[in-house]
């Protein structure tokens, strides 16, 4: 993520500019209809941009065989569902004179089929039962299902039609039948030009021209109107509206996005992001003033990240990863360890020198002071700025924060000056390799790396020195956690842990919610051979520490023992398999042989899915082997991620085996 606007040069029949169009987004591809083009004409040309190669095609789609197609327009909504948009409303001109305006509002309902990845089929308009929503425009509307139960509803919200609304109206596309749902809780302000997003079970509604109010009443006439920044939502399950910033909130710090109209917001994952729009009032166009900050909401904690995975061990340091979360601000990192570790007595006041920081992938350790995540309790709704001073909140928060792609100097984000980076190479063909992560060639041809577990072939032939890799799902009651630190990125280096004070052990359990210290006054501690280490990993957003992934073993090497091979790489032909590898960086003497194994089917493996069952497959001095398809025949696919089959491969020296590297090719 660079975080950086860019200008893609897109090609084919590029679009005139337009405003108040619709435009829905599916998968890589983004369609957009109608609008206000050049000389104030409304369109209702649609047009497809094909976002993985920047092609924007003009689309035509079948007239629907029950009338005529949508008349040009704007401010209509354009909503997806499956394979279908549906379009409602909107504002037509009744004068084919675009310098002469005479306004038509709109209830007219219109379904358009998709084909899949490109193309449309074409217009219908739906037979629908029930009482249609009124005419109008610049409303909003979103499509929701229940996990559980129920068909997918359309809720229509708001709009214009001559004074500002506020009524909901539902359709349930199944029946096509629309009604008036009974809504519970203060229904926010009529509004038109404002945004509606659905994240979870909620549809957050912010922004828009709403009255002006005089004396705390709302003028009849709607004569006069201001924009907003108030901010709701629709439980859409009990559909009770609960407010969140009211329209007359102060915001003196600016940590609140401005009262705005004519935005646009987006929800990722769980997070909702606002840009633009223009703020003023009806009886001041020449003070309008158009907005180019970028803001986003964190509605909840962040699931939990996948196991931390190991890619190397040596004696005293760990290589590890997890999967990434999407849209979190960093990963808290623990161990524990099953070796004493000496308690810190009182409040140490060393500070930890900047080079020997901790490192994630590309040299970078996000380290949190205590203004580093900003947060705020729910529900008072203050939303917070990132250079606010706020511990780590509760569930159920709202944390607004400016967006705006600056350099955010509130944020500890030390960069060691002498930490080498991970670097991973993995081989999916001859001639493609990825580093640090995968890359997808072909289906047959995936391949990710780890260095992990203790390995055995199918005589019980164990290995004396690899590091381990055990699921522990044990109760974590009574463990002590200490704090590897707060990752930017989903992988790290790992050769010390931070030591709290022997007075808050006992409650370093980092429970969710529990407050992060600053780690610059904390000592820490080296890792050690041999030691077995467990692991954790929490994602880390707006509204704090969310649950932590399942725990993971790995132990640290004992000097003198070779290390891992590396830079493995499959090549796949007709009949077999074509594996090869380069000797340990650390060799530690001479390597006298490498065996190569392989994960295969066994009752003992049904038992216990997570203990896979290996057979040697090779065992010489070259660094390459062929695996023949008959011992494919046999192997094991590993469905704890991703299908993949499963190889293991160690060096040995005068001393014996070293640590396998791990490779799971992808199916």
């Amino acid at each position: 993520v660079t975080n950086q606007w860019f200008l893609p040069a897109v090609r084919g029949d590029i679009p005139p500019g337009c405003a108040a169009h619709g435009f829905v987004c599916d998968g890589t591809r983004i369609l957009v209809f109608g609008g206000m083009v050049e000389y104030g004409r409304y369109s209702n040309d649609l047009y497809e941009l094909q976002a993985s190669r920047w092609l924007w095609k003009k689309v035509k789609p079948q007239a629907p065989s029950n009338g005529s197609p949508p008349c040009p327009r704007l401010g209509h909504s354009f909503s997806l569902y499956g394979n279908k948009c549906y379009l409602f409303g909107g504002l037509a001109n009744e004068s084919e004179d675009s310098n002469n305006n005479v306004p038509r509002y709109l209830n007219d309902f219109y379904e358009l089929e998709l084909q899949h990845g490109s193309g449309v089929v074409g217009w219908s308009i739906p037979v629908t039962k029930g009482i249609l929503p009124s005419p109008r425009e610049s409303h909003t509307a979103i499509v929701y299902c229940r996990k559980d139960v129920g068909s997918p509803k359309m809720y229509i919200f708001g709009g214009m039609c001559g004074c500002r609304l506020n009524d909901l109206w539902e359709l349930d596309i199944e029946t096509m039948t629309w009604s008036r749902p009974e809504t519970k809780g203060t229904v926010p302000l009529p509004r038109s030009l404002h945004t509606a997003n659905v994240i979870g079970n909620k549809m957050y509604v912010f922004g828009g021209w709403v009255p002006q109010s005089a004396g705390g009443e709302i003028s009849a006439s709607d004569g006069e109107w201001k924009c907003t920044g108030s901010f709701s939502y629709l439980n859409l399950d009990t559909t009770e509206w609960i407010g969140l910033i009211s329209d007359c909130q102060e915001d003196k710090s600016n940590l609140l996005p401005g009262p705005r109209a004519g935005h646009c917001a987006v929800a990722v994952g769980t997070r909702l992001y606002i840009w633009s729009g223009r703020d003023g009032y009806r009886k001041a166009w020449n003070n309008q003033v158009c907005c180019k900050d970028l803001w986003y909401l964190d509605t909840e904690r962040p699931l939990a990240p996948s196991q931390v995975q190991l890619i190397r061990a040596t004696t005293n340091s760990f290589q590890l990863k997890w999967d990434e979360v999407p849209t979190v601000e960093g990963y808290l990192l623990q161990l524990h360890a099953d070796s004493p570790v000496p308690p810190v007595a009182g409040i140490p006041g060393t500070g930890v020198p900047e080079t020997s920081v901790l490192s994630s992938q590309g040299g970078c350790s996000l380290h949190q002071s205590p203004q580093s995540l900003p947060s705020v309790p729910y529900p008072e709704m203050k939303v917070d700025h990132p250079s606010q001073t706020n511990n780590l909140i509760p569930n159920n928060c709202i944390a607004f924060h400016n967006a705006n792609w600056e350099p955010d100097t509130s944020r500890n984000i030390i960069l060691p000056e002498n930490v080498g980076d991970i670097n991973v190479q993995v081989s999916l063909s001859s001639n493609s390799k990825v580093e640090g992560k995968e890359k997808v060639a072909a289906p047959e041809n995936k391949v990710t790396q780890e260095t992990m577990k203790n390995h055995a072939d199918a005589t019980g032939f164990k290995e004396s020195n690899a590091p381990s890799l055990l699921p522990v799902c044990t109760s974590t009651r009574d463990r002590r956690w200490y704090d590897v630190g707060i990752f930017k990125n989903n992988s790290a280096v790992v050769s010390q842990f931070y030591l709290l004070p022997e007075e808050t052990l006992n409650i370093n359990s980092k429970t969710e919610g529990a407050d992060v210290p600053d780690y610059r006054l904390l000592k820490k501690q080296d890792l050690f051979p041999g030691t077995v280490y467990r692991f954790r990993v929490a994602a880390i957003n707006g509204c704090g520490v969310g649950p932590f992934s399942k725990i993971s073993e790995f132990k640290t090497c004992i000097p003198g023992f070779p290390g891992a091979p590396s830079t493995v790489k499959i090549t796949k032909s007709v009949d077999c398999i074509h594996l090869s590898w380069e000797p340990p960086a650390s060799p530690s003497g001479n390597i006298l042989e490498y065996s190569a194994y392989l994960a295969i089917r066994s009752t003992q493996l049904q038992e216990n899915p997570s203990q896979l069952v290996f057979m040697r497959i090779y065992c010489g001095l070259k660094t390459s082997c062929i695996v023949t398809a008959a011992q494919l025949s046999n192997a094991h696919v590993d469905y704890t991620s991703r299908p993949a089959i499963v190889f293991r491969i160690s060096a040995k020296n005068e001393r014996g085996y070293g640590p396998a590297t791990q490779v799971r090719w992808l199916q």
